[in-house]
């Protein structure tokens, strides 16, 4: 009987000792809200940040409550600065982005299939390029060292491009199957950025899972190279970015986190979590997180909060979640990779 006891209580202790390398395999850190997006505005999916830290987010409002898209400009302390109404364009406002050189403020109309410049203060649009394909799905933005602009087409399996002042129609740059797709969600070409060597370029595929990596054998001038799968099973891979060190980081949409690869695609951070709703109806942490932004030391997300149900769509594990969601927020988590074992 003491021998059982005994057996019982190192069995016990294995499972403590198991347990206790589990926690520590991933310090995910802590997603605060750090602000709410006004009335009148709702789904947050673009984000961006100015020279003086200040954060711009675009909506992508499936509500109805608006005919036009917003622009919502916050301090860098989550306070309101002012809500832009972009005149003439559609309220599904997507992927955004400031031009490195330029310092344009520019964002996605996933709606009209083009790209606006638009005045910060103001937020009066110009028309700084449309996409040439009525079925096209145009979602996000990057930019090479020459100040060219890159444009996913998450419908079109495909990646158009116009130069640093912008044109009045985009060059298709690159179609290929891995950038297309037929899950769920149904997007492909979604979130793009490139290495710090202007090498490759990186795109995430939503519905299929993967980070496409495309070299760049002649740099981002010359003709792309054949694009292939970098790494499978992010789990709605949406928005990246990459960092000084050429690490990825991933907003996984249906995962509710940020995905963490090294340059060779190994994962070396976790971060981010959902924890159901606040009694003001705002998500706890992330839920369908859309797209990251390191800015002054943080890592904002926007929570997308998107219930894919209201397309027709399939339920995925956070539509009714999402569903619930009536003050919809952007996340902040301190922009620290912690240290993980056997790494």
């Amino acid at each position: 009987m003491k021998r059982a006891h005994s057996l019982q209580g190192f069995l016990v202790m294995l499972l403590l000792a198991a347990f206790s390398f589990a926690a520590q395999a991933w310090d995910r850190g802590t997603a605060v809200t750090f602000a709410t997006l006004p009335p009148g505005t709702a789904h947050p999916e673009g984000i961006a940040a100015d020279a003086f830290g200040n954060i711009y987010v675009a909506d992508f409002d499936v509500s109805g409550e608006t005919n036009v898209g917003n622009v919502i400009v916050f301090d860098h302390a989550g306070r309101l600065l002012r809500k832009l109404d972009v005149a003439g364009s559609s309220p599904l406002l997507i992927g955004m982005g400031v031009h490195p050189q330029t310092q344009a403020l520019l964002v996605i109309d996933f709606g009209k299939r083009n790209v606006l410049e638009i005045d910060p203060l103001n937020g009066t649009p110009t028309l700084f390029t449309s996409i040439p394909d009525a079925s096209a799905g145009p979602n996000a933005l990057a930019f090479d060292p020459a100040g060219n602009v890159y444009i996913s087409d998450s419908f079109g399996g495909k990646i158009w491009r116009t130069g640093p002042t912008g044109s009045p129609v985009a060059t298709q740059w690159i179609a290929d199957s891995l950038l297309a797709t037929t899950g769920v969600p149904p997007f492909g070409a979604n979130g793009l950025a490139f290495n710090n060597a202007a090498s490759a370029l990186f795109v995430a595929n939503t519905g299929n899972d993967t980070i496409v990596k495309i070299p760049l054998p002649f740099g981002p001038t010359g003709a792309p190279g054949t694009p292939e799968v970098f790494v499978n099973s992010i789990n709605g891979a949406d928005g990246l970015l990459i960092d000084e060190a050429d690490n990825l980081w991933v907003a996984a949409n249906q995962s509710d986190e940020i995905v963490v690869l090294n340059s060779t695609g190994r994962v070396i951070a976790k971060l981010g979590d959902f924890g159901g709703i606040d009694a003001q109806g705002s998500p706890i942490g992330l839920l369908f997180p859309a797209s990251p932004l390191l800015s002054n030391g943080f890592l904002y997300v926007t929570n997308l909060s998107l219930d894919l149900r209201v397309f027709g769509l399939a339920q995925t594990t956070n539509s009714q979640w999402s569903a619930q969601v009536t003050r919809h927020t952007i996340a902040r988590i301190r922009a620290q990779i912690p240290p993980v074992r056997g790494f």
